[in-house]
């Protein structure tokens, strides 16, 4: 039987070309206004996760 995608790891997690594995900052929906000025720019760029974490990903986006 063919194995499925996790469709949650799919959408919050996204695979570039060399295999690294980035996600998004969380709590950028709504209340930004009260953080600082470098927390804000901090929520505007993408993550790399751990390597270890990396592995885990991959495999349920794959399957």
């Amino acid at each position: 039987m063919k194995a499925k995608t996790h469709k949650l790891v799919s959408k919050r997690f996204k695979v570039t070309k060399k295999a690294k594995v980035l996600k998004r900052y969380a709590g950028q929906d709504h209340f930004n206004a009260r953080d600082t000025g470098k927390a804000t720019r901090k929520k505007r760029r993408d993550v790399s996760l751990s390597d270890s974490f990396n592995k885990t990903v991959r495999t349920a986006i794959a399957h």
